[in-house]
């Protein structure tokens, strides 16, 4: 690709495609537990773009949002070919925006390092949960969980809704909070409607 790449993480990459826009290539590389795994996943980027295009225009109204296109004349104008077999379906073209120091987390259902915490402290993020609590279970309400957003071989780490207010200030750190609860709770009314949890 002639663009000039920029940045290289877990699973995306990203170029600098002029004019204040990036071109994020999503691979089949495997990230879990913030550790990047030697097998791909055949395809894996295409779905995982497919997924995020999708959402990303279902909630435009409400975040606005940084994709401009996935395909079409934006891409073609770049030298990229809508069936170039390596880039079709892997590919975003964005606004450039500014990363926020905190990943928005909605849980749902207690799993994951949420489980080991409860297990551990009877918390999640800090926050008491109430007993009894079985692994994979759905919470009683979604829980807003933001954590740190590492590096390329760091861990990223949860923290409390406190420390995000602490990174980004009180205003921002609750609109987040909303716009991430708002999201999962239509996104998950969404899914369950067609069966999926």
């Amino acid at each position: 690709m002639a663009l000039p790449q920029l940045y290289s993480g877990k699973v995306r990459d990203i170029y600098d495609a002029g004019e204040g826009r990036l071109l994020m290539v999503t691979s089949d590389r495997i990230s879990a537990f913030d550790v990047v795994m030697a097998e791909p996943i055949t395809d894996k980027g295409r779905v995982l773009t497919a997924m995020s295009a999708f959402w990303f225009e279902k909630f435009a109204d409400l975040i606005g949002g940084h994709l401009i296109a996935t395909s079409g004349p934006e891409i073609e104008a770049l030298g990229i070919a809508d069936d170039d077999p390596e880039l079709a379906g892997r590919i975003m073209l964005t606004r450039k925006a500014e990363m926020l120091p905190v990943e928005c987390i909605v849980r749902g259902y207690i799993t994951g390092s949420a489980w080991k915490e409860y297990q551990r402290e009877g918390t999640m993020h800090g926050t008491a949960l109430p007993e009894g609590l079985l692994e994979s279970q759905q919470l009683p309400e979604p829980v807003f969980t933001p954590s740190t957003k590492a590096e390329v071989g760091d861990h990223d780490e949860n923290i409390s809704f406190e420390a995000a207010v602490d990174l980004v200030g009180a205003e921002l750190a609750e609109r987040l909070r909303d716009v991430s609860l708002r999201i999962y709770a239509e996104g998950a009314a969404w899914a369950a409607e067609r069966g999926i949890i």
